[in-house]
């Protein structure tokens, strides 16, 4: 059994991949680990709670000393990093927490991983190290900047980020390349493209166009509503991280894509529909700075290689989702209403 730690495992992705990971694969044991920062929420952890392959500590992966008692104590030799803060207009207001907790935790993990894994911990430029460890970066295909009306991002492409979100996890995916190409630690990042599905922080396009159509509240879009994106859902995410960890080849990144070009403005007229509700809730909004007109993935590497694909169909995953989000209202609610940062202590044990 392979010891997994997994940070920001409390957050939208994170959470789905600790579950899909415990739900199918039992060679692992999971170490969760997460700030609990306002996107951080332990009831997305509801239900694996006394799961014994899995053990949730509070940390942040900024913090040296911790982090490193925790690859000590749980004998880490595989790393899956979601840790990051990724609201791009919280990035413009407030950049500089994006810059620390994304580049400068991502440095701390791949220092600490780099002293656990060495065969040799005496010699600092040892390149050897224990069989099947992995590092695996989880980034996002925003690194790569806009894209014009047509063409795809492909893994070669020079990074070009256009918010300070974007430009610190740009950042943190080249140490994470540094770190493989000067110690030789085996890395892989995987960039992604925008992610839709169960446990999404209601400040996203699509939870919080759903919370505002139950509402009856005006559903606010950026400009005009044509920003393009490549929409892909959780499940698929989680499944092709899950193929990167076990197939990928060392110091590969890999793009994940859902071949599901939608611009906004169809996204929140599909919610629309499917709740019905009418179109004069939409209401146009000054766009915001940097608003990235188009994206989208190539993932050719990623099925060519490695096997993958996704299983979703974008219609399909759309109706589960808003079906999830209206089961699931009281979470909305605690969410909104910030009491879910109240019942942290009563719904999970923090391990020390």
């Amino acid at each position: 059994m392979q010891n997994i730690l997994i940070t920001g495992g409390a957050g939208f992705i994170g959470s789905n991949f600790v579950k899909f990971i415990l739900d199918r694969d039992t060679q692992y044991k999971i170490i969760n680990v997460d700030a609990l920062t306002y996107a951080g929420n332990l009831e997305n952890l509801k239900g694996i709670a006394e799961n014994s392959n899995h053990t949730f500590i509070k940390a942040d992966i900024r913090d040296r000393v911790k982090i490193d008692e925790i690859f000590s104590k749980h004998n880490i030799d595989t790393v899956v990093n979601f840790a990051a803060e990724s609201h791009v207009d919280r990035s413009i207001v407030e950049p500089e927490i994006f810059l620390t907790t994304n580049i400068l935790g991502t440095q701390v993990l791949l220092d600490i991983a780099k002293n656990y894994w060495k065969v040799n911990p005496d010699d600092k430029y040892c390149k050897e190290y224990k069989p099947g460890v992995k590092y695996l970066q989880v980034s996002t295909d925003e690194v790569y900047g806009a894209l014009g009306k047509t063409g795809m991002f492909v893994e070669t492409m020079p990074l070009l980020p256009n918010s300070p979100y974007s430009a610190s996890k740009a950042g943190a995916d080249m140490i994470v390349r540094s770190y493989h190409e000067t110690f030789g630690m085996p890395v892989n990042i995987t960039r992604c493209s925008n992610n839709y599905g169960p446990y999404q922080f209601p400040e996203k396009l699509i939870p919080l166009m759903i919370e505002n159509c139950l509402k009856g509240k005006k559903l606010p879009i950026y400009g005009d509503g044509m920003q393009v994106r490549d929409w892909l859902h959780v499940y698929d995410h989680c499944s092709a991280i899950e193929s990167v960890l076990n197939k990928g080849v060392v110091g590969e990144v890999y793009n994940i894509g859902g071949n599901n070009e939608k611009s906004n403005i169809e996204i929140v007229k599909l919610i629309i529909s499917t709740l019905g509700k009418s179109e004069d809730l939409i209401k146009y909004v000054q766009d915001r700075p940097g608003h990235d007109r188009r994206y989208a993935i190539d993932n050719t590497k990623i099925t060519t290689q490695l096997g993958w694909a996704p299983a979703y169909k974008f219609e399909q995953g759309m109706k589960e989702t808003i079906e999830w989000y209206l089961n699931n209202t009281e979470w909305i609610e605690n969410i909104v209403s910030g009491d879910y940062v109240k019942y942290y202590e009563k719904m999970y044990r923090y391990s020390k």
